[in-house]
């Protein structure tokens, strides 16, 4: 495990800009606290009311708000930027001469939200063929799937059985805490990246996680991460990108502590298969009565 007791990096220098995206093609709330991931939590100014979003992904701290018709976004700058101009510095590097300017973050943020997919006209078909999603959708309006990362996402979803949102994004910090990189300190919270495969897999893992009340899942988050890495590691992730749903799912179902249901959370999520459709068992039960 590192050392938590390293000196907090304070984050200042930072990249801000905005989207066009109308409300309803986004609802930040819903998308980001409705159980897709668990890295995200609200912030407000006190010099205004307008609600902000503060998480972590692609290895940078953002935060996040919107208006009638924007998507307003600043991501803070770190260490790994070798080459990122950003508001009160320029870092500059001669090996990696890819510039990580608004234009590079703004990409990172649509790819995440799927902002290509025209969500309004796509919910305007939905209705026609459904009148119980017509009456839902006036209120859960602008709720759009993540493409999130194949190791934040199965890790995460290991965590998610039998569980709540609330519990298993505290298990999520947690393993950021222990397992993850330092990226910096915003208003007093200090900000994890989420740990790597190699991280989740070292000795004394599971002893640790039993210990933070993970039970009996911290065997199944260990045994995972080796089993990945004795599969060829993250690369062997990315190839499940190209395998078919099917197979990409029974491949997934070999990683302990991943069933039929969450195979498919992670497929539809992270690895583009997007004609997966994860079923809750007690959802159906109900269906069938």
């Amino acid at each position: 495990m590192k050392n938590l007791s390293s000196k907090t990096i304070k984050t200042h220098s930072f990249i801000e800009g905005s989207i066009k995206c109308p409300a309803k093609e986004l609802q930040l709330k819903q998308t980001l606290t409705g159980g897709q991931c668990f890295r995200w939590k609200q912030v407000q100014d006190e010099e205004d009311e307008n609600i902000r979003w503060r998480g972590v992904f692609k290895n940078h701290i953002w935060t996040l708000s919107q208006s009638s018709d924007q998507l307003v976004y600043k991501v803070y700058l770190n260490s790994q930027d070798k080459n990122c101009k950003g508001q009160n510095t320029t870092l500059k590097s001669s090996i990696n001469p890819q510039v990580k300017d608004a234009e590079y973050f703004e990409k990172l943020l649509k790819d995440y939200f799927r902002l290509e997919e025209n969500l309004e006209s796509l919910y305007a078909y939905w209705s026609a063929q459904d009148p119980n999603f017509e009456e839902s959708a006036t209120k859960f309006y602008g709720i759009r799937m993540l493409k999130q990362d194949p190791v934040e996402n199965i890790f995460s979803f290991i965590c998610s059985t039998n569980n709540n949102i609330a519990r298993i994004t505290s298990m999520v910090e947690k393993l950021c805490i222990y397992y993850g990189d330092k990226l910096g300190e915003l208003e007093g919270v200090e900000y994890y990246d989420f740990p790597n495969v190699s991280a989740l897999a070292a000795a004394g893992v599971e002893d640790k996680l039993r210990k933070e009340s993970f039970g009996y899942r911290a065997k199944y988050l260990h045994q995972s991460a080796i089993k990945i890495i004795d599969n060829g590691g993250e690369e062997w992730l990315e190839k499940l990108k190209s395998l078919t749903y099917a197979e990409a799912k029974q491949e997934l179902m070999t990683l302990p502590g991943i069933g039929a249901k969450v195979a498919d959370c992670i497929s539809l999520m992270s690895l583009n298969h997007l004609e997966a459709i994860p079923v809750d068992t007690h959802v159906f039960q109900i269906s069938q009565r």
